[in-house]
């Protein structure tokens, strides 16, 4: 399973960049891992971010990191309220230091570097609002072996 590739340490350190990065802005960032990713990794990603139901938060600003570890496969998804305010390439910096990371086999290390990278650049769009209440759990979401 995909989820024996992080021990509970790890996992930790990735919920807590998370609560982090959302401290200061109002934008939801969610991680989602899996083993294999038979498609292009951002149409799993979108696939995944519909199943999570990350299009449902008030203001549209879910991130979605996806990463299929075994395929060496990964994406990040912004929703749509994100989308409108960002450069076009607003993910690729975040995603080369990532993929740099991620080819050392360090993807605990790739993962809270990316979120806490994103969670700055949502400040800039999404600052936190009084009030603001955390609309995503901040765990990481595991995807099912298919037997």
């Amino acid at each position: 399973m995909a989820k024996d590739a992080f021990t509970e340490e790890e996992q930790q350190r990735v919920r807590e960049a998370i609560q982090e990065a959302e401290l200061n802005t109002s934008g939801e960032i969610k991680v989602h891992i899996e083993n294999h990713c038979k498609e292009d990794a951002f149409d799993r990603a979108a696939y995944v971010f519909e199943q999570l139901q990350m299009h449902k938060t008030e203001q549209r600003n879910g991130v979605l990191f996806y990463l299929a570890i075994k395929d060496r496969q990964f994406a990040i998804l912004g929703d749509a309220g994100i989308n409108q305010k960002v450069p076009k390439a607003f993910w690729d910096d975040i995603s080369q230091m990532m993929l740099q990371l991620f080819k050392e086999g360090k993807f605990t290390e790739g993962l809270v570097k990316g979120v806490k990278e994103a969670g700055l650049q949502l400040q800039a769009h999404f600052p936190y609002q009084k009030g603001d209440i955390n609309e995503l759990s901040d765990d990481i979401s595991f995807g099912k072996d298919k037997k």
